[in-house]
């Protein structure tokens, strides 16, 4: 237990530059509280204690403003960054090395009982005020950008923005793998107009119609 403890402290140290030493992350960051409450609720919930589960829950959204329901399969080495407001369904399924930012809602979207909450990935990172909902899948490594609503799959490696979400970038290699950490699931800074598609979009048609006006400008001149 101490060991995946360590495992888990060193993966937010990692992730977050604000992190200057484990022992800021284990007594100051209220993500890493809300996992070790959820592991005692999920237990419960497991053992069919499901009552006293549920208050453990509750109590984990009082004290850390964090509600995961003690059904939820969590992964290793979640990090829950800033994490007040974030809400995560019955069902929903979190693979390992996953970062959620504050906000960020996974919910459903049917009052069915089976199935019916997001299962991400291994590697996904979920940015501010996203919502991610209904019983679909984030693939491996897949990036959603802040304030994004995603209601359909998205595809490994991909970075999705938007409302509705839609795929800014997807990768084209065989095997996906990380390409390096991305806060708030933004795409590199390097990636012009900000990652918002409607921008991408616009840019084009006006160098299009840039290019168009010079084409009509050496045609008047040859006149």
């Amino acid at each position: 237990m101490f060991n995946r403890m360590k495992d888990e402290i060193d993966s937010i140290v990692a992730r977050d530059p604000a992190a200057h030493s484990r022992f800021e992350v284990l007594f100051l960051y209220p993500g890493f509280h809300a996992l070790l409450w959820h592991r005692m609720a999920h237990r419960l919930w497991r053992l069919n204690f499901r009552l006293l589960a549920r208050c453990l829950s509750y109590l984990n959204r009082f004290l850390t403003g964090i509600e995961l329901h003690p059904a939820v399969k969590i992964g290793k080495r979640l990090f829950i960054d800033h994490g007040s407001g974030l809400v995560v369904g019955e069902t929903a399924e979190i693979g390992d090395d996953v970062t959620l930012y504050h906000g960020v809602t996974l919910g459903g979207v049917s009052l069915n009982q089976g199935k019916r909450h997001p299962t991400l990935g291994n590697g996904v990172i979920v940015g501010a005020g996203a919502q991610i909902l209904g019983p679909i899948t984030i693939g491996d490594h897949a990036k959603i950008g802040a304030n994004s609503v995603v209601i359909s799959d998205v595809p490994p490696g991909a970075t999705v923005v938007g409302i509705p979400a839609r795929i800014l970038t997807e990768s084209s290699r065989k095997k996906i793998e990380p390409e390096g950490f991305s806060a708030y699931g933004l795409p590199d800074s390097d990636c012009k107009d900000d990652g918002d598609p409607m921008a991408v979009r616009l840019n084009q048609l006006t160098r299009e119609v840039k290019k168009l006006q010079e084409r009509l400008n050496q045609i008047d001149g040859r006149g």
